[in-house]
């Protein structure tokens, strides 16, 4: 089972992995956790370029082809092959990302981004997309309080305000895929939902286990 994590900057997505990773596997889930842009040694070395400071000239454009290079890097070495040994892949950030950065935020045309990302993915889709959605403000105050500002960061409020409303519309297209929640909440408020909500999911779409049992 394929489960991105999605959502503004700042809303606290890498966190709320962490904490989910750790419980299903205490629950003898096989599980692996990653990230978009990087996963691989060749995605964190685009990564980096991608959110240097100094790069404050990128165009659009070669923004859009960087993730598409780590993507496909990230699909083809580590996620369809530990989807294809039954395992859970959580992932912080995927495609829709680039939809709603790349499509709402700079305004591009979304249906070339489509053809574009179809290609990196080899037409994979997550299974479940949790969107974790905070206003823009509060989520560009946290990033910079906690001291992890990059090139994506630095882009204007409106910028911002685009990319949660562009990331609202897609959950609001496609409500089987996508669960909306409210970064705001405690992070062990927003914890337990997702955990509630992933396990209703495993119901019914089982996945590995590496100590087969009644969850924890």
């Amino acid at each position: 089972m394929f489960i991105t994590f999605e959502g503004p900057d700042g809303s606290g997505k890498s966190t709320q992995i962490t904490r989910l990773a750790a419980s299903l596997t205490q629950s003898g889930y096989v599980v692996y956790s990653t990230r978009e842009p990087g996963g691989t040694p060749i995605g964190d070395q685009i990564r980096g370029v991608l959110f240097d400071m100094q790069n404050t000239a990128m165009h659009p454009r070669t923004e859009i082809l960087l993730f598409q290079a780590s993507r496909a890097q990230h699909v083809a070495q580590v996620i369809r092959p530990r989807l294809e040994r039954g395992e859970l892949v959580l992932c912080d950030r995927f495609a829709d990302s680039t939809l709603a950065y790349q499509g709402f935020g700079h305004c591009l045309d979304r249906d070339e981004l489509r053809t574009i990302i179809n290609f990196s993915t080899g037409g994979l889709q997550p299974d479940l997309t949790l969107l974790l959605d905070v206003p823009a403000e509060i989520g560009l105050s946290r990033r910079e309080k906690g001291g992890d500002w990059n090139r994506l960061d630095a882009f204007t409020l409106a910028f911002h305000c685009r990319v949660r409303q562009g990331y609202l519309e897609m959950a609001q297209a496609e409500p089987d895929r996508w669960v909306v929640l409210n970064a705001e909440l405690p992070a062990d408020e927003l914890q337990a939902q997702i955990q509630r909500i992933v396990l209703q999911r495993l119901q019914s779409r089982p996945a590995l286990r590496a100590n087969p049992g009644e969850l924890g």
